[in-house]
């Protein structure tokens, strides 16, 4: 199986393109490289973020590297997800793999969060076994 990389895109790629990019890492390294990015940038990724996928997951997304990227810093990726911008989804140059339509928790409670990762997390996995099974 030749090894791919995810691409987790959103606008600001402050928030759920982060977690999915950490729990990518986290919960499929053995099967695709996980990064994200997106059309504009933040001067730090989201900290509820931050302090919420540390308290689950024990991943600390700061001290492993992420910070919010643009998409023309990504070397390549081979598949690209859209997070599902609420408002618009960036422009990426072609189509993408597949949207997720996941609701943004910037600026709500932790609940809003953890339902937000619980549902990343699915996907990640789910994700994982299709590339697993589509030798």
């Amino acid at each position: 199986m030749t090894r791919q990389t995810v691409a987790f895109i959103c606008v600001h790629n402050s928030c759920r393109s982060q977690i999915a990019e950490a729990l990518g890492r986290h919960l499929a390294s053995d099967v695709f490289d996980s990064v994200s990015a997106g059309t504009e940038t933040k001067p730090q990724i989201n900290q509820d973020a931050v302090r919420l996928m540390k308290q689950v997951y024990g991943i600390d997304m700061e001290k492993e590297g992420q910070r919010s990227k643009l998409l023309s810093d990504l070397d390549h990726y081979d598949i690209a997800i859209s997070m599902g911008c609420n408002v618009q989804c960036p422009f990426i140059g072609r189509d993408f793999d597949d949207n997720w339509q996941l609701e943004d928790p910037s600026g709500k409670s932790d609940e809003d969060f953890l339902y937000t990762m619980k549902l990343i997390e699915k996907r990640i996995l789910e994700l994982k076994e299709k590339l697993v099974h589509s030798v």
